[in-house]
C-alpha cells in the first residue's frame, strides 16, 4: 500500500441493517467494517444476509488502486446501490465477494 494510505478490516460489533423503500435489502450480525483513510467506514455484508433476489447485476465496474475492480447491481429504482469486489487485492482478501451498500443503519 501507498505510504499514508491505510486499510483496516475487522469483524464489526453491530448488527447492519440496509433498508430501501421500506423494504430490507440486507440484514446482518456478520459485517466486516472497512475503514479506509480520507473514506467513511463501509459494512460489507456476507452474501448469505442479502436479499440478493432483488438486486440485478449492473455492467457497472469500477478500479481502486487499494482493494481492486468492483463489481455493482441495481434495483429498479436505484442504479449501483451495491458493490462487491469477486477479486480483492491480497490486502483485502477478506471482502471477498461481501456486499457494500452506500447507506446502512447500524445497531450497537
Amino acid at each position: 500500500m501507498t505510504t499514508g494510505h491505510r486499510i483496516t478490516i475487522e469483524a464489526s460489533d453491530a448488527r447492519v441493517r440496509v433498508v430501501h423503500g421500506g423494504q430490507v435489502l440486507a440484514e446482518s450480525d456478520r459485517a466486516l467494517v472497512l475503514r479506509e483513510t480520507g473514506c467513511p467506514p463501509r459494512y460489507y455484508i456476507p452474501p448469505r444476509d442479502v436479499r440478493l433476489d432483488l438486486l440485478t447485476p449492473s455492467e457497472t465496474h469500477s478500479y481502486c488502486p487499494f482493494k481492486g475492480t468492483a463489481s455493482y447491481w441495481s434495483l429498479p429504482d436505484a442504479a449501483d446501490l451495491v458493490w462487491a469486489y469477486p477479486e480483492p487485492k491480497p490486502d483485502v482478501a477478506g471482502i471477498k465477494d461481501h456486499l457494500c451498500f452506500y447507506e446502512v443503519e447500524v445497531e450497537r
